[in-house]
């Protein structure tokens, strides 16, 4: 019966079939939140890195210092986070068997880059971090080529 009705629905309104290689429209994929949750990881490292320990004998000071750090941390795992996110989106809902075909290093650039934001949340290691903006810029240009548009990588100063 209820098909019966939705026959009849389709009757009467007739759709138009579409489809679609990707989850969500092509538009809503893009590397760049990846490059900029990267971007803070790399900051935070360096300002954790360049932090000063206070005298012991001082305890406001002391109490900055650890407030400061312990924020700087949280941000750094918060990006890294969303950093493995998005490359995981890009990974499951993008790119497809015909990318990894062209770009047979693919899945190895971004088993890496995924296990570079564990990394950079597990450790403070700006090298760690660097390599992770690298690893996300080789996916920023496979992306990109991929869609057959040449977009610049940006480079913060």
């Amino acid at each position: 019966m209820i098909s019966a009705g939705l026959r009849k629905v389709k009757e009467i309104l007739p759709v138009q079939e579409a489809s679609a290689h990707c989850d969500g429209p092509c538009g809503v994929y893009d590397p760049s939140s990846a490059r900029i949750a990267a971007e803070a990881v790399v900051s935070m490292t360096k300002k954790i890195l360049a932090l000063e320990t206070p005298s012991s004998s001082d305890p406001k000071a002391m109490a900055a210092y650890h407030n400061t750090l312990c924020r700087y941390i949280q941000i750094k795992e918060e990006q890294a986070h969303i950093a493995k996110t998005e490359i995981l989106v890009l990974w499951t809902d993008y790119f497809k068997p015909v990318h990894l075909e062209k770009y047979p290093d693919l899945h190895d650039i971004v088993w890496k880059a995924t296990k570079l934001c564990s990394a950079c949340k597990q450790e403070i290691n700006l090298d760690h971090a660097n390599a992770l903006m690298e690893a996300i810029k080789k996916i920023h240009e496979i992306f990109w080529e991929s869609k057959d548009r040449r977009v610049e990588w940006y480079t913060a100063s």
